[in-house]
Order: structure tokens, then C-alpha cells, then sequence
């Protein structure tokens, strides 16, 4: 017997963090219970029946389903706001369901441009393949996203802020083209969590997440989630996981379960010190920019205050000089690690056109702003007074 704990309405972000979804065994565990087993047992061949045919829905398969795995479901969805959500292998995972469930040969897609390497694997190499039309704007650009939006289209992608340029895209504004065209709006939101920006709110139907970057935020492990309506949830998603498999493991459920307990701790630091190092670095003359949603130079400025309640864990620096100066500062960093994960409580710096955006061509590479000298930061826990002096010393080195 199980007994599952309700969420109280009044409950805020950090108290549904440690206490949403939790359901307890007979044994009033205060940790959540990590379920590791593929199958489940019925009591009677009758039972089986009904559960497959679903007039007695329970745990049949931990493909399709796992009270571990339930428990972070139920507790992002509470931290979302989203009446449902199903989790996955992998970030990647997610974007891809949560895409390829909805869409069939002859369907328009339109996305913002602006993308990590992967996502526009799918949108523009894999989606295609399937006889799947894919449209790429820039994502700032309204008026390129009414000319898109003016035929009828399946869904819209698109990451806000963007990675690695930060680029920010109007929600509410594209969201509100993209359901007069018939579109559903599937939005990446890693870099800015469950707690700084809701895009649900602004009329988002999707949502996904790598939960390997601040979710677990300890780099311990891979997993994603998608979120949306209990009817997309159910009846679009659920059947193309259950059948492909992108399943999360139970033990990576509840190392994630364990990551939300502190998401809330965690990213208000590393916000409070990626704006401090924001304004360290500003005006730096070895530095060509420094690109941060909080800093009020910021292009989209404006608008990452209507939809952003902090500018985020992530900055990116531009070196005049290119790949040379930038390989020369990622080499002489000390405290910063070179790593291409993000989100994590150790500071990382990667350099996006040469790991995560490398496959990208040189037109996209441009069109996006993955310049020779750009380097996409990760700010962790560490203290910010250690973390800037670290990357003033590399930028001596340069």
C-alpha cells in the first residue's frame, strides 16, 4: 500500500521542491523509495487484463511507468504548474518525443534558429526524412515569425534564453501567432529552470527540460521530463514512450528527486554570482562582449524582465582575439573546469564551436553568433570572489 502526499495550493517553489509527489510505502519511509524493478506482479490473470486493457490502470512495466519515476513526474508537474508530465532517458529524449509524437509526414514545423546542436539535428535532418517541412527564423524577429505562422503549421520549438547566445524569444507574443496558425508551442526552457521563467504562463502548451543540467545540478546523471496538458500528455506522448522506450531510470528518478530539493538553493546563488561576474567582466579589454540577461546592456534586456524573475546561470564572453585567445583563456583557467555540461554546482566553460555547436555550418554558426571567440559560461556554487579572480587571471594569460 502506498499513500500519496497532496500538494496544498499556498505551498510555494521551495517547499513543493522537497515535498511534491511524494508517496510513501507501508513503511512511512522519509526519503522517497527507490522502486528498481522491471516488471510487476498481479494477483490473478484477470488482474493483468484489466491492466493492460486499462479499466484498472496501475504499474504494469517500468517502460511505461515506475513509482520512482512517477514521483519526479508528479513533482515537476507541481513546480511547473503543468497538469502532467512524463520523464525521459536524456534531454535529448524529451525534445524528440515530445516533437516526433506530434507530428506525421505532410506537417509544418517552425522553430527559432537559434538552437543547441541537437535540437536542430532533428528539426533540420531528421524531421525532413519523414517528410516533415521545417521552418527556421530568428527567433527574435516577430515579423519573421507572422510570415512562418501564416500557413497552418503542427508545432513550434523554440529555447528561450537560447544556448549559447542567450537569445531571448517574445513567449507571449509567439504563442499567441502559433495557436492562430493550429501550432502547439514546445519550448526548451533549461536555461532558465522551472523557477525563473514559466512558459505555460505566457500560453506555452510543451514544456521540456534536460533534467541533467540544474535539475540534478551535480552532474551525476542523465535524465529529461516534458510537461504539458493531461489530453497531451495521455494521448499524444504517453503512447510513442511507451512503445519507443526513452525510459527513465528508477535510480536516476530519485538521484533527480533529490537534485530538486535544492534547485531552489542552488540557482538563486549561481544567479546572484553569474550577475556579479557579468558586471566584472563588463567593459574588460580583452573581452569583445559579455552577453547576460541581468546586465542592463543586455540587447533583449526589456524583455527578460517580463518574462524572467533573475537573468539565469549562464553567461557568455566573447575574446576579440578569436579561438586562439579563447583556447588561451579556457587552458588557463584554474578553478573553472572546460566541460560541455551546464547547470552543474562546479563552474564550467566550454567553447561552443568547436564541442556542443561544432557540426553546426560556418552560415549558422554566424547567424546564431557562435563566434571563434566565444565562450558559453556555466556559473556554479563556488565563491564568486574565487570565480572571478579565476577568469580575470585567464584573461591576463590571453
Amino acid at each position: 500500500m502506498t499513500v500519496k502526499r497532496d500538494i496544498k495550493a499556498s505551498w510555494k517553489a521551495a517547499t513543493r521542491l522537497v515535498h511534491g509527489g511524494q508517496t510513501r510505502s507501508q513503511f512511512k519511509e522519509t526519503a522517497e523509495t527507490i522502486y528498481m524493478t522491471s516488471g510487476y506482479v498481479y494477483e490473478s490473470a484477470e488482474e493483468a487484463e484489466a491492466a493492460f486493457d486499462n479499466s484498472r490502470p496501475r504499474f504494469v512495466y517500468s517502460r511505461f511507468g515506475n513509482p520512482t519515476v512517477a514521483m519526479f513526474e508528479n513533482r515537476m508537474a507541481a513546480i511547473e504548474g503543468a497538469e502532467a508530465a512524463r520523464a525521459t532517458s536524456s534531454g535529448m529524449a524529451a525534445v524528440f518525443a515530445a516533437l516526433a509524437s506530434q507530428v506525421k509526414a505532410g506537417d509544418r514545423v517552425v522553430a527559432s534558429d537559434a538552437l543547441f546542436g541537437s535540437c536542430q539535428f532533428i528539426l533540420a535532418e531528421i524531421l525532413p526524412k519523414w517528410g516533415v517541412e521545417t521552418v527556421l527564423v530568428d527567433g527574435r524577429d516577430l515579423a519573421q515569425w507572422k510570415q512562418a505562422l501564416a500557413k497552418p503549421t503542427k508545432a513550434v520549438f523554440l529555447e528561450t534564453p537560447s544556448n549559447p547566445g542567450l537569445r531571448l524569444v517574445d513567449l507571449k507574443a509567439v504563442c499567441d501567432l502559433a495557436h492562430a496558425a493550429g501550432a502547439n508551442v514546445v519550448v526548451d526552457n533549461v536555461f532558465a529552470t522551472p523557477l525563473l521563467q514559466q512558459p505555460l504562463q505566457f500560453g506555452a502548451d510543451v514544456v521540456v527540460y534536460s533534467a541533467t543540467k540544474h535539475i540534478d545540478g551535480q552532474g551525476r546523471c542523465l535524465g529529461g521530463v516534458i510537461l504539458g496538458s493531461e489530453k497531451f500528455i495521455n494521448e499524444t506522448l504517453q503512447p510513442f514512450i511507451r512503445h519507443t522506450g526513452p525510459s527513465l531510470s528508477p535510480i536516476n528518478a530519485w538521484t533527480l528527486l533529490k537534485g530538486l530539493e535544492t534547485l531552489d538553493l542552488r540557482v538563486a546563488k549561481q544567479c546572484d554570482s553569474a550577475l556579479k561576474i557579468a558586471q566584472a567582466l563588463q567593459g574588460h579589454n580583452k573581452l569583445a562582449g559579455v552577453l547576460y540577461p541581468g546586465l542592463r546592456d543586455f540587447p533583449q534586456y526589456d524583455l527578460a524582465q517580463k518574462q524572467m524573475s533573475a537573468g539565469g546561470t549562464m553567461l557568455s564572453l566573447t575574446l576579440a582575439g578569436g579561438k586562439a585567445e579563447a583556447f588561451r583563456f579556457l587552458n588557463a583557467l584554474e578553478l573553472v573546469l572546460i566541460s560541455n555540461n551546464l547547470g552543474d554546482s562546479k563552474s564550467l566553460a566550454t567553447h561552443p564551436a568547436t564541442t556542443t555547436h561544432q557540426r553546426l555550418t560556418p552560415e549558422l554558426k554566424e547567424s546564431q553568433g557562435i563566434t571563434q571567440g566565444l565562450i558559453r559560461l556555466s556559473v556554479g556554487l563556488e565563491h564568486v570572489d574565487d570565480l572571478i579572480d579565476d577568469l580575470s587571471n585567464a584573461l591576463k594569460a590571453v
